[in-house]
């Protein structure tokens, strides 16, 4: 009797399992338009802000999707491989990386000189001191969700962020804009497009028990005033 009962329950963990779809969709910044045509130059135009760096909102990548929260059908996740950043060029590569919460990440240096890998965030602080290869210090474990800001304590312009999430259902979009996330349970999550530079995008979402469901995401400041 124990072995029918368990039985039928590997098959209705099965059909579960094959009960999910895909997301896939686009994410993509939009800034606001020049002002033209108003006849006089703007306090914008003026020699004190005149070469402050702007965001070019066309110009961003590094988007993030993925389900908000840890949902009630959230499987257990499998091994987490060490997930790596690479300091090269003195540059963090990636400079955006989503992981599941529990993941570690190794920080090789690449450089002839040494670099040094901090964070202050709430959810992770840690310090790797001075090093570079081939001194490799242990990986960082990442055990809480958020977001943790990472730097170099000598180059000011090294940068990066891991974004530690509570499910394994995000991706990082590619070159063009696009993200497909795969094996997502059916049902109704809301879903977050997220970069680091602008405000993000929340939407709600109906995942299929198979098949795709498409999802676009816009990201920018609404109603900003005019200039």
């Amino acid at each position: 009797m124990s072995t029918r009962i368990l039985a039928i329950t590997l098959v209705l963990l099965s059909v579960c399992a094959a009960r999910a779809g895909t997301i896939i969709g686009t994410v993509r910044a939009e800034g606001k338009p020049e002002v033209s045509g108003e006849g006089k130059p703007g306090k914008y135009d003026s020699r004190k802000f005149k070469f402050v760096g702007r965001v070019n909102s066309a110009e961003l990548s590094d988007f993030v999707v993925f389900v908000e929260g840890k949902p009630r059908n959230t499987p257990a996740p499998p091994a987490k491989p060490i997930q790596v950043i690479t300091q090269r060029d003195a540059t963090f590569r990636p400079h955006v990386l989503p992981v599941v919460v529990g993941t570690a990440v190794e920080w090789p240096n690449k450089d002839d000189i040494f670099h040094n890998v901090f964070s202050m965030s709430d959810a992770a602080q840690f310090d790797l001191g001075l090093y570079k290869d081939p001194e490799l210090p242990k990986p960082v474990i990442f055990d809480k969700p958020g977001r943790v800001d990472v730097f170099c304590s000598i180059h000011s312009k090294m940068s990066c962020v891991i974004l530690v999430l509570e499910n394994p259902w995000f991706a990082r979009t590619d070159n063009e804009g696009h993200y497909r996330i795969e094996k997502v349970p059916t049902g109704t999550y809301k879903m977050k497009a997220w970069h680091e530079r602008v405000p993000a995008d929340i939407r709600e979402v109906i995942v299929p028990a198979e098949g795709e469901v498409k999802i676009d995401f816009v990201l920018g400041i609404k109603g900003l005033p005019k200039y």
